[in-house]
């Protein structure tokens, strides 16, 4: 399904930090504290991601040689340039254990302890805003420092390192485009989703937290349709496959 708000083009965007666990906030467009900008960052290189593991294992049998896939971990590293040379800035870079020395110079670490806290990543595009989301990361220098030129910011390229927090299952989380989570699905052939604009939820998992209009078992025919593709209907108790029967 063709959604030309879920497409993204990047006029502006920050870069946040606050303490270990700290949930993401409830308006990405003004976060509030405690978290806080790292500071001016590249306008050429702004983010990227790269991973490493996920290396394919085929696991056969002696009657099927290709049986299944197994997968290795695979750990992932967002990438940005931070051109704000302040002590925070510096101690992203260098460590977090960079001490302060009496003359006012900031010391680079010989056994270095990367900064370990919740990380975000807000992009904005016009009306819409995208974001990356870590309650646990890890920051630290991502590459050499070198200055190039006399015409552009100078910058320190920094690593950010997602990890698992806590029970969580996964490492970070990304908002998605093309809408607000939709809240509630009224019956139809298809129905709509609400509030008006709203985002269909991707698969039938993501419907749990929708409401039903009406409550009601709904009649022969009536569903609405997912992010995936396949519809779904509601039974008067629960959400289920396809449409009403």
């Amino acid at each position: 399904m063709l959604n030309d708000a879920a497409t993204l083009v990047i006029g502006s965007g920050n870069y946040l930090t606050a303490p270990l666990g700290t949930d993401i906030p409830a308006d990405l467009l003004t976060p509030l504290s405690p978290w806080e900008a790292v500071g001016h960052t590249s306008l050429e290189d702004i983010f990227s991601i790269a991973s490493e593991g996920g290396e394919a294992t085929v696991i056969g049998s002696l009657q099927n040689k290709s049986l299944r896939t197994k997968y290795s971990a695979r750990t992932e590293t967002m990438a940005l340039v931070l051109q704000q040379f302040d002590k925070a800035g510096l101690r992203l870079y260098y460590g977090s254990n960079a001490p302060e020395l009496p003359s006012g110079l900031i010391g680079v670490p010989d056994d270095p302890i990367p900064t370990t806290c919740a990380f975000l990543a807000v992009f904005v595009d016009g009306e819409n805003h995208f974001g990356f989301y870590a309650p646990k990361a890890e920051i630290y220098r991502g590459d050499d420092l070198s200055f190039g030129d006399t015409e552009t910011l100078a910058g320190m390229p920094l690593g950010v390192k997602p990890m698992v927090y806590g029970a969580n299952r996964w490492t970070y989380a990304i908002t998605p485009l093309g809408g607000p989570t939709a809240t509630g699905a009224t019956a139809g052939t298809p129905g709509v989703f609400t509030p008006s604009g709203s985002a269909a939820p991707y698969d039938l998992a993501d419907l749990a937290l929708v409401t039903a209009s009406p409550a009601t078992a709904w009649t022969t025919g009536q569903h609405v349709v997912l992010g995936d593709g396949s519809s779904a209907s509601w039974d008067g108790d629960s959400w289920a496959e396809g449409a009403a029967a």
